[in-house]
């Protein structure tokens, strides 16, 4: 997997650490010792080569996401029900926006992002997730 850290800032007031990662030719090539074998694992399970893995460092937890689906960032948080941040919502609706995830900067300030005092769990959906 070909990672990158960022760190993300709201002026003064948060600081958050993020890993983002995207699948490399290693993952796509491994084939399924079960499934078909004929066919990328990762392909099989529904995974692109447009999804993302953004990993809050401070909680050690994160989820892989589709940036320029046709879900928000809020509908993609509440399905994970990750603990997070508080500047991960924003950073993530930030990545969403970038076109070239080879030139990820290694900081991004989000003057307008709210403050918090803590992470929190996402409440995420209710009801039978199938």
């Amino acid at each position: 997997m070909r990672t990158t850290i960022i760190e993300v800032t709201n002026g003064p007031n948060n600081w958050g650490k993020f890993l983002v990662g995207r699948f490399e030719a290693r993952e796509w090539d491994r084939t399924s010792v079960v499934g078909r074998q004929d066919y990328s694992l990762l392909g099989q399970i529904g995974w692109t080569e447009a999804h993302v893995w953004v990993l809050d460092l401070q909680t050690g937890e994160g989820a892989c996401f589709l940036p320029g689906s046709h879900a928000s960032v809020k509908a993609d948080l509440d399905k994970h029900r990750i603990w997070v941040c508080p500047l991960y919502e924003p950073f993530l609706g930030w990545l969403y926006r970038q076109t070239d995830y080879d030139a990820l900067p290694a900081i991004v300030n989000l003057p307008d992002a709210p403050f918090a005092m803590a992470g929190y769990r996402r409440d995420g959906q209710t009801g039978d997730p199938t």
